[in-house]
C-alpha cells in the first residue's frame, strides 16, 4: 500500500485558508448578487421576486436541514483519502457549473425564468452543501490543536472577508468590462459568474490535495447513525451556539440586500462598493484581532459583549438615517467590526463544544457537529433573505418601480431595526453555552474517593 506523502503544517494552513477564500468568493458571488442580476438584468418583475425569495428561502431551509444528515454520511466515510476530502474533491466542478448558471436565465416568459432559477438554484444548494459541511469539519480534523485551530479559523474568516470584499467591489466592474461595452448586460454577468466560479473552486480543491487528517478513534470507526445523532443532541454547548446564531440571522441582511438598498436609497448600485468596503474592512480587522482577544476572554464573553455593541450600532445608525452617507459607512464598519468578531468566535466555540464531548463521551463526531455550523449559516441567510424580501414587497420594488420616501424608509427599517432587534434576541442562549464539565467516569471517580 503506498504511503501518503507528508504535508507540513504551514502547507496545510495555506492551502484551507487559500481553499476558503476561494470557496467565500462563489458564496459571495452568489448570495450578494443574485437579486441584483434578477432584478436589473433579467428583469424579473416585483411579483416574480416575491416568487424568487420564496425558492431561496425554501431551498435555503431544506439544504439546512439537509446538512446534518450530510454530516452523518461524513462521519460514516471510510476511504483512503479520509472522511472529509473525498467530498470535497467531487462537488467543485458541480458547484461551478451551478453557480455560473445561476447568472444565465434564459430569453424567455418570466415563469420559464423562475422555474429555471428555481431548478438551478435548487441543485447549487445541494452541490454546496457536499462542499461546504466537509471543509469545516477537515479544519477541526487536520488541526487538533485548540490555539492553531483558532489561528486557522481566524485566517479563514479573515481572508474569507477579503474575498467577499473582492467579489463584492470587483464583480460589477467585471461584468461591465466582460459585456464589452458602455453598458454592463447580462451577458456580461453571465461571463463574469463563470470566471469566478472556474477560479474560486479551483482554489478550493487545494483543501483536498494539500491536507492531510487526524487518525481516527477506534471507537469512532464503529459509529452509527444512532450514536452520532444522541451525541449531537446531548452536546448543549453546541446547541446553545446554534441557538444564539439562528435568533442573529439580523447580521446578514446587509449582505443579502445591501446592493438592492444602495440602487433603492441612493440610485446607483456602484454605491455598494462602498457599502461593502467599509463592513469588510471591518471584519478583515476584527478576524485577525480575535485570537489575540480570545487571549484575553472567553468566546462565551467575547460574542455576547460583541454582539450587544452590535445592537447599539445598528439602533443609532437608524436613527441617524442614510441621507449621510458618510455617517452610514462609519456605522457600516463598525458592525463589520462586530460580525468579524462573531463568524471567528461562533467557529471556535463549536469545535471547542466538538471537542468537549469527546472528552465526555469518547465519540468524535465532528462531520455532523461542523455540519451545524453550515446549518446555521443558511437559516440564518434564509432568514434574512425572507426578512428582507418582505420588506421588499412591502414597500412594492420591482425593476420598474418609481422609488418614492416611503420605499425608503421601509427598506432602510430592514437593515437596521432587524439587526438590530434579531441580536439583542440572540444573547440569551450565549449566555448558557458551558464547557468544561467533568466526564461521567470523572464524576463517578470523584464519588468513589469522596466515599
Amino acid at each position: 500500500m503506498a504511503v501518503a506523502r507528508s504535508i507540513t503544517p504551514r502547507a496545510q494552513r495555506v492551502a484551507v485558508v487559500t481553499a476558503g477564500f476561494g470557496q467565500n468568493a462563489v458564496l459571495t458571488m452568489v448570495t450578494t448578487f443574485i437579486l441584483v442580476y434578477l432584478i436589473e438584468y433579467a428583469h424579473v418583475s416585483a411579483a416574480g421576486i416575491a416568487v424568487v425569495t420564496g425558492i431561496i428561502t425554501a431551498t435555503k431551509v431544506f439544504d439546512a436541514f439537509a446538512d446534518p444528515v450530510m454530516g452523518s454520511l461524513i462521519d460514516l466515510t471510510r476511504t483512503r483519502w479520509g472522511k472529509f476530502r473525498p467530498y470535497i474533491l467531487f462537488s467543485a466542478v458541480p458547484v461551478a457549473v451551478l453557480s455560473a448558471l445561476l447568472f444565465s436565465a434564459p430569453d424567455a416568459t418570466e415563469p420559464a425564468k423562475l422555474v429555471f432559477f428555481g431548478v438551478c438554484y435548487f441543485l447549487w444548494g445541494i452541490a454546496y452543501t457536499m462542499c461546504d459541511v466537509p471543509y469545516w469539519g477537515l479544519i477541526g480534523s487536520a488541526f487538533p490543536d485548540s490555539r492553531e485551530r483558532a489561528g486557522v479559523i481566524s485566517n479563514v474568516r479573515a481572508f474569507g472577508a477579503i474575498s467577499l470584499g473582492i467579489v463584492t467591489l470587483g464583480m460589477p466592474w467585471i461584468a461591465r468590462w466582460l459585456s464589452f461595452g458602455d453598458d454592463t448586460t447580462a451577458f456580461g454577468w453571465s461571463l463574469a459568474a463563470a470566471l469566478v466560479a472556474v477560479v474560486g473552486m479551483g482554489l478550493y480543491l487545494l483543501a483536498f490535495f494539500r491536507t492531510r487528517e487526524r487518525a481516527t478513534s477506534a471507537l469512532s470507526e464503529r459509529l452509527t447513525m444512532r450514536v452520532l445523532f444522541g451525541t449531537l443532541v446531548k452536546n448543549t454547548p453546541l446547541l446553545m451556539v446554534l441557538l444564539g446564531s439562528i435568533l442573529g440571522f439580523g447580521r446578514l441582511i446587509v449582505q443579502a440586500g445591501g446592493a438592492v438598498f444602495v440602487v433603492i436609497a441612493y440610485g446607483d448600485e456602484g454605491y455598494f462598493t462602498l457599502i461593502g468596503a467599509a463592513i469588510i474592512v471591518g471584519m478583515v480587522l476584527s478576524s485577525f484581532l480575535a485570537p489575540l482577544l480570545l487571549r484575553l476572554a472567553t468566546g462565551k464573553s467575547l460574542i455576547i459583549w460583541s454582539t450587544a455593541a452590535a445592537v447599539v450600532l445598528y439602533l443609532a445608525m437608524y436613527v441617524v438615517g442614510f441621507a449621510n452617507l458618510i455617517a452610514v459607512l462609519v456605522f457600516i464598519f463598525l458592525t463589520g467590526l462586530t460580525l468579524g468578531i462573531f463568524v471567528v468566535v461562533q467557529t471556535t466555540m463549536i469545535a471547542d463544544a466538538v471537542d468537549d464531548v469527546e472528552r465526555r463521551t469518547g465519540v468524535r463526531n465532528d462531520g455532523i457537529s461542523f455540519s451545524t455550523l453550515t446549518f446555521v449559516s443558511k437559516i440564518m441567510n434564509a432568514l434574512a433573505v425572507l426578512a428582507f424580501g418582505i420588506f421588499i414587497v412591502a414597500a412594492g420594488y420591482g425593476a420598474d418601480s418609481a422609488v418614492t420616501p416611503e420605499m425608503q424608509a421601509i427598506v432602510w427599517a430592514s437593515i437596521t431595526l432587524v439587526p438590530a432587534i434579531s441580536c439583542l434576541i440572540s444573547i440569551v442562549p450565549f449566555a448558557f453555552y458551558r464547557i468544561g464539565l467533568p466526564a461521567r467516569g470523572e464524576v463517578l471517580a470523584k464519588a468513589g474517593s469522596q466515599a
